[in-house]
């Protein structure tokens, strides 16, 4: 028979047993690896590292370092997966998720290095729930698939191994939304719906909703600006533009719901027949101008009392109002309005009706939405390369948002200045002076765009890696 303990034996037995797994029970469960390659460790505050290697448990708190040639992919419990690059050192600060919790999120820490990540459940459900934190800026993570790289002295030779040509860092958005207030959704022609916070893109074929009390101001590429009020809804058909010709854009629009302030850009000024708004009752030509529009009841298909229907009023040069196929049917020039009921009897308004939202042409509007700057990759700092949705870099003096296809950069160090403002504070550039502290360069470097390393969704890894390894380009690796 075994010898019953003491009491205080006994006692101090439960209490080590406690301390041992205190660290565990405390740390919030995080993820797993799924794949690794070459050394790597993970390892929590007070513990001993554990080898990165597949089905390794992560949690919050852990510190995954990589080695030279090494790589892992880890995959959290929101979805959210992650490829850790070479040489680099992440670490999982804060991690907190649980099925339809208002309070999921996450903080990471990237050391050094770099990584690919494609996220899941908490960046797609709340705007600021996911970070990544650099020594030079902080990364905010819209629902996203991005690379995020630390550059030293090793990105730019990378580069110059690269024998392909950089590719134009072209912003492919039409428009970026600023002045946000409220829920903003679009709804792109495949039925799927994302949240646009400000900064975020908005892409032909895209229909922007705005919630009861909801506002946002799109700024297009070509200075065109849309005011959307409460409860709105703007669908964007067509927009084409090269700042080099004009004339040749396209910017077709259809107002299905609420109210909308529009004024005008370069290309209804280089050549105005190529702009217009639609509406179930009634069609928009323009003449480089400002106008408002309210649309309910029957203009919304919805209906709706007898006062219901589509306002129009002129604030800036004139528009051609068009009904049932006919264009000019009405011209309606600075100060004047219409009022077209469900019966189609034009009614002109002498008074300027109450439209929600502010006018576009007295918002204050973000500078650089769409500049871009010549970036040495050689450069010191973070780059970030977005695959698709929207990225939000923020250093201490101002943010960058970034959008599909686009690339971005923060400084490192303190030269920098916010953007707009020359080294001594006043506005505009000081030769000489320093840098603003995030840019879009005017190229999106070579060390991101042909990045070798796998994606954290690659089926195969291995295969990836030696196909990167041997020069072969994978062509199923969207850019």
């Amino acid at each position: 028979m075994l010898a019953a303990k003491h009491p205080i034996q006994w006692l101090a037995s439960v209490a080590a047993v406690f301390l041992m797994l205190a660290p565990t029970a405390q740390a919030q469960s995080a993820g797993e690896v799924e794949f690794s390659r070459g050394v790597g460790f993970a390892q929590a505050p007070g513990e001993s590292p554990r080898t990165l290697g597949k089905g390794l448990p992560l949690r919050e708190g852990d510190r995954l370092t990589t080695s030279e040639g090494a790589s892992a992919i880890i995959r959290l419990q929101d979805g959210t997966r992650m490829t850790v690059r070479p040489n680099s050192e992440l670490v999982l600060q804060q991690y907190q998720f649980r099925e339809n919790a208002p309070d999921n999120g996450f903080l990471m820490q990237l050391v050094r290095g770099g990584l690919r990540a494609v996220t899941g459940v908490i960046s797609k459900n709340a705007p600021n729930a996911a970070r990544i934190q650099t020594s030079t800026a902080t990364i905010g993570i819209r629902g996203t698939d991005f690379d995020a790289r630390i550059c030293a002295n090793d990105c730019a030779p990378e580069s110059a191994a690269i024998q392909q040509s950089a590719r134009p860092n072209a912003v492919q958005a039409s428009a970026k939304v600023t002045n946000a207030r409220g829920e903003i959704f679009a709804v792109n022609p495949a039925g799927e719906r994302r949240r646009v916070v400000d900064g975020g893109s908005v892409y032909p074929g895209d229909v922007v909703e705005t919630s009861r009390g909801g506002q946002a101001i799109l700024v297009f590429r070509d200075d065109s600006r849309i005011t959307l009020g409460s409860q709105s809804r703007f669908r964007l058909d067509n927009f084409v533009y090269d700042d080099k010709n004009a004339g040749e854009g396209r910017f077709l629009a259809s107002i299905l719901r609420g109210s909308v302030r529009a004024l005008t850009g370069l290309i209804a000024k280089s050549n105005n027949r190529n702009v217009g708004f639609s509406t179930a009752t009634a069609t928009i030509g323009v003449r480089g101008t400002g106008f408002d529009v309210q649309c309910t009841g029957p203009c919304a298909g919805e209906p709706g009392d007898p006062a219901s229907g589509l306002t129009l009023w002129t604030w800036l040069g004139a528009i051609e109002v068009g009904q049932g196929g006919q264009t000019a049917l009405q011209v309606l020039q600075a100060g004047q309005g219409l009022f077209i009921p469900a019966s189609g009897q034009l009614q002109q308004i002498d008074n300027e009706p109450s439209i929600d939202g502010q006018r576009p042409d007295n918002a204050t509007i973000p500078e650089r939405l769409f500049a871009s700057e010549n970036v040495a990759e050689s450069s010191e700092g973070l780059f970030v390369f977005v695959r698709d949705g929207h990225i939000e870099i923020a250093s201490a003096r101002e943010i960058l948002h970034l959008g599909r296809g686009e690339a971005g950069f923060a400084r490192s160090g303190t030269d920098c200045r916010a953007s707009g403002a020359s080294a001594d504070g006043s506005s505009g550039s000081a030769p000489g002076g320093s840098r603003p502290c995030t840019e879009r360069p005017a190229f999106i470097p070579k060390f991101l765009d042909f990045d070798r390393i796998p994606l954290p969704t690659s089926r195969n890894p291995l295969l990836s890696i030696a196909l990167g390894e041997s020069g072969i380009r994978n062509s199923n690796v969207c850019k």
